[in-house]
């Protein structure tokens, strides 16, 4: 399922170690992305499942309409160029 966005938007939560790391990297590189905790904002773990066909966080979705879940900084830094 493609979701479509303006720009980064990122769907996690507090307690996610991979989700803790993935805002760290995109602060530290000055990349602005919306953030959505699926603990706190209703509908955004239902999102998730839509989008992935399961639970699985942080879903990170992209303005060019892909996504990646749990990406490595190695990852981020190839799809971002940053």
């Amino acid at each position: 399922m493609e979701t479509k966005v303006d720009h980064l938007v990122i769907y996690g939560a507090k307690w996610c170690p991979d989700a803790r790391r993935a805002r760290q990297f995109l602060e530290e590189r000055g990349i602005h992305y919306e953030w959505h905790d699926i603990d706190e904002e209703e509908g955004a773990r239902d999102l998730v499942i839509k989008v992935n066909g399961r639970f699985v966080i942080p879903t990170l979705l992209f303005p060019d309409g892909t996504k990646m879940t749990e990406p490595s900084n190695e990852q981020l830094i190839e799809k971002l160029g940053a």
